[in-house]
């Protein structure tokens, strides 16, 4: 599986992306400049986690009006893979790829530790690896990930199975409604999440929680 992970002036986990998707598929990822108009030949496409522009005027707002994500909601749009994680998830919304909005958490403060996610949907990409309903470890580093969505958005998203992971056992650090820690686009072919699987994927990280996810795209790509 051929990836691709685009850096923003203030991406910070673009290298913990690249590292974990090389790890999981035994291929070198792709690192695309924001300025580039154009994107390599690949099977999926990464916006990872950060503070991009340094969150100003709303987080992901400048950087969803970079050149390159034009290339990326095309990629989208043509039902291929774009996974974005945390900063990555912000400006999913920004472009429209994924509704809704993500506010500041709810005690207005930056938080950084670990949560435990459960996954609602095994039918995407994202989660076959999964068990129905499992409840894994995941960290998180965000000071806007509070989800929110207009309650007719909402009914459709929980009502087509588009919310894939939730926060679980009482962990949901920020006060995302319905407790909402990812969603997939109509297609299921973009997710937006806000933990940051590739942060624990091998034992050195302290557990592998996090593989399940890139071992989903993997199964994904193998059965094509």
């Amino acid at each position: 599986m051929k990836s691709a992970v685009v850096v923003f002036p203030g991406s910070n986990r673009d290298r913990d992306m690249l590292y974990a998707l090389e790890l999981v598929t035994g291929e070198k990822p792709v690192a695309v400049w924001h300025q580039d108009t154009e994107l390599p030949n690949v099977d999926l496409v990464v916006l990872p986690g950060g503070f991009s522009y340094g969150d100003y005027l709303r987080c992901g707002a400048i950087a969803g009006r970079s050149p390159i994500l034009t290339e990326v909601s095309r990629f989208a749009e043509g039902g291929q893979m774009v996974l974005g994680v945390c900063n990555g998830f912000q400006i999913l919304t920004e472009t429209g790829l994924l509704p809704g909005a993500l506010m500041r958490n709810a005690d207005l403060k930056f938080v950084c530790k670990e949560v435990k996610l459960q996954t609602v949907n095994t039918q995407t990409p994202f989660s076959s690896a999964f068990e129905k309903d499992q409840i894994w470890r995941c960290p998180v580093a965000h000071h806007d990930g509070n989800y929110f969505v207009d309650p007719e958005t909402l009914k459709r998203l929980e009502g087509d199975g588009r919310v894939v992971f939730r926060y679980a056992e009482g962990t949901n650090p920020n006060s995302s409604i319905n407790d909402i820690a990812g969603i997939v686009s109509p297609a299921g072919n973009v997710l937006g999440m806000m933990p940051h699987p590739e942060d624990l994927v091998e034992p050195a990280q302290g557990g592998t929680d996090g593989r399940r996810l890139f071992e989903s795209l993997m199964q994904t790509f193998m059965m094509v």
